[in-house]
This record gives C-alpha cells, structure tokens and sequence, in this order.
C-alpha cells in the first residue's frame, strides 16, 4: 500500500522508543504542557461565559433591553405603537410599563425604589423576572387591587412579609385643602422576588400593577413607555436607529447601552485579556516541543544521513518532522479538550473539594450574584482555543525540521 514517504516515516519515529529516555521525558513534558493550557483555556472561558449569562439574564430581567417612549410626557396612544413596533423584524416581544422613583416606608424603615406598573401578562414577553418568585406571584397584582411585589433585600430592609402594608411615596404633587402635599398611597405586599444579591437587584426594583401605577403617576390611560425584548441585546444600538426610522424619529428609543453598556464592555474586555494571557501558557508549552525535537533530530543524524544518500529531497526530511510536531499537537490538543470539558463539568465539584480542605469561600452570592461556578460550552471558543494549540505545535517544528534538512550525510556518517 501507498505511503507519503515523509508521513510513514514521521508515524514510525513518533512510535519508535527512543535510546535517550530523557527526549522522551522531554517530549511527555511538552505534550503534557499544550493539554494543560488547552484543558484551562476551556475551563477559564466556559465558566466566564457561564458568569455572562447569568449576569445577563438578571440584568435584563429588571433592567429594559430597548424602550420607546413618547418625547414630551406619558406615551398616550400606546396600543397603535404597540402594534407598530411589534410588526418590526427582531422584536421578539413588547409590554407596556409606567415607572417613577419612589420612597416606601414601614414602621420607621424608608427606602428609595423605583416602583414599576406593569401588565402581569405582558411582562413575560419581556423579562423572565416572574421565574424568580420566592413568595406569591405576579398573577396576585390583576387580582389585588393596589398590590406591591418587592424584592427580597427590600422586603427584609422594611421588615414586611406577604400580607403586610408598605407606604409608597411619590415625588407627584396632590393639591389639599392644607396645601401642596406629596402623592401617598398604601400597597398590600403579594408577593416576594429574589433576582441576586450581588448587583442589587432585590434592593432596587417594586413592581406594581399598571392600572395602579397610572392612578399614582397620575398618567391618566397614558403610560411612560414600552419595553422591547430583541433578538440580539448586543445589536441594540442600531436596533435603535433602525427602529426610529420606522416610527418616524416620533419618538425617543433608548437601549441598555447607556446604563450598563460601559460594564458589559468590561466584562467583555476582561474575557479578552484573559483569552491572550492563557493563550501565552500554551504557546510557551508549544515552544518546548523545540528542545524535544532538536535532540530527536541529533539522536537521528544518522538514521537522517543514510536517508539522504538514498535520495530522499531535504524537504521530505523537513515535513518527516512536522508531522512529528503536528501528531504530538494532535496528541495533546485532544487530551486538552477532553480534560477540559470533563474539568469544566465537573468545576463545583472541585471547588467545593477546595473550599473544605483550605477553609475558604470561593464564590458568594453577595458578590457574584450566585453561589456557584456557572458553565457554558461556545464552539467558537473551543475551535479558537484548539487552532492556536494546533498552529504553534507546527510553528515550533520549524526549526528542528529546518535543521534536519540541512544535515549533511558525510558529516553525520564519520563517526559512525
């Protein structure tokens, strides 16, 4: 059977044993080096991209992905825009909202919120923030009339339980008959949300009914805006402008980018930097592929001498050592995917063995929003990870293969 000479030879030096036992330690360093960078790799960028979901599906739980509001006071003809926008390619859902600042009060305790009215209904075109109930529901706003759900760091800052009665407190002026006084009205807690603690979330945000929120805003049928769900978050700044082409710039389309665009390029920046340094790590375990084959090549001289007297090109000499270089980079590229998605799967585990055998607390929901390492496989990733793995184990048999090529055969046989 037809053989590529430069490749059947390649395959028998990388399985024949080798007479210095050392150039095989040196060669199972390398080898083990790549694997450990590329299982890392993996393992660092699944769990960071496991953090970013999470972040982003709190985030944007409470937080408006693309609003459109009317320009000059309450958004009165809602339902037509409503219609309109939700006609526009990438709208994957649309629900109306009235907010304001606000303080709520209870037996002493005052915090500033910001109390939201929403459709119960509707809310779940836009946000998933009714899967994050730990009492009640957002069902209990239709059937209570002036019903609040807090969050959880906001229910325990107030000291109110499902049942309880908070104050709410708006900076909207009623006229009395003693004068100017601030809007104020009594809300019945239904209901307890917990979204995490680490960005505050539970601390900031009270939903109440639309209706209701109308009535306190004092709103009348308008509202003061609509929340749009996209198809891609990260495209919203030109979602925007396309959008307020099809409405006729009538009106004002914000996105997330302005509150939280700046942290998010952060996050992405840090996963970058993070990308280039390991990626450092595998290059330097690539390079010591160099001294390994450097001495394959002296421990062959000979074996390389009698070849190029038979009449083998000094190319075919140079690729035998490449596919020395590339097999051992094969070789270690799938023990590195496979140790680094068995690694990545089972992460907790490992941390949890870690934080009870030093007595130290890795992670904490008050910081990260969750207590545990959170996980997501992207192919773009592994193949990037896996192609540099691949192209510096070629890259560093250049030389030993450059140098095997160059080998004279009289020299090489004198002292044979």
């Amino acid at each position: 059977m037809y053989h590529p000479l430069a490749l059947y030879i390649g395959l028998r030096y990388t399985r024949a044993k080798r007479r210095n036992g050392f150039i095989s330690f040196v060669s199972g360093i390398s080898t083990l080096g790549i694997a450990l960078g590329i299982a890392v790799l993996i393992t660092v960028l699944s769990v960071m991209n496991g953090f970013d979901e999470q972040i982003k599906k709190t985030v944007f739980s409470m937080v408006s992905e693309v609003t459109v509001n009317n320009l000059y006071g309450p958004l009165k003809d809602w339902e037509k825009v409503s219609e309109r926008v939700d006609s526009f390619p990438g709208v994957l859902g649309v629900a109306p909202y009235a907010d304001g600042q606000a303080l709520l009060s209870n037996d002493g305790g005052v915090m500033p919120v910001q109390v939201t009215g929403i459709d119960p209904t509707l809310q779940k075109n836009v946000s998933d923030i009714d899967t994050k109930m730990a009492v009640g529901s957002f069902a209990e706003l239709d059937k209570t009339r002036f019903g609040i759900v807090l969050g959880r760091s906001l229910a325990m800052s107030l000291g109110v339980r499902m049942g309880d009665k908070v104050v709410v407190t708006t900076p909207q002026m009623s006229v009395t008959p003693v004068g100017v006084v601030p809007r104020i009205k009594r809300f019945t807690v239904v209901g307890v949300f917990h979204a995490g603690d680490g960005m505050g979330m539970d601390s900031a945000y009270a939903f109440i009914n639309l209706r209701d929120a109308q009535v306190l805003y004092q709103y009348g049928d308008g509202i003061s805006g609509l929340r749009l769900k996209i198809h891609d978050v990260f495209q919203a700044n030109q979602f925007s402008l396309d959008l307020n082409d099809h409405l006729n710039r009538q009106y004002a389309i914000n996105n997330w980018t302005r509150q939280l665009g700046a942290y998010f390029n952060a996050i992405a920046l840090e996963k970058n930097m993070m990308f280039v340094i390991l990626m450092m790590i595998i290059a330097v375990a690539a390079f010591n592929l160099v001294s390994s084959l450097v001495m394959i090549v002296n421990e062959k001289s000979a074996d390389i001498a009698i070849l190029r007297t038979l009449g083998v090109t000094p190319k075919t000499i140079m690729f035998i050592f490449i596919v020395q270089g590339a097999l051992v980079g094969t070789f270690a590229l799938l023990i590195g995917l496979i140790g680094g998605v068995a690694l990545t799967m089972n992460i907790n585990s490992v941390a949890q063995f870690i934080q009870n055998v030093f007595h130290i607390q890795l992670i904490s929901s008050s910081v990260y929003i969750i207590d545990y390492l959170p996980y997501e496989f992207q192919s773009n990733d592994i193949v990037k990870v896996c192609s540099f793995a691949f192209l510096m184990s070629l890259v560093a048999t250049l030389y030993p293969a450059f140098r095997a090529s160059r080998t004279q055969p009289a020299e090489a046989l004198r002292y044979e």
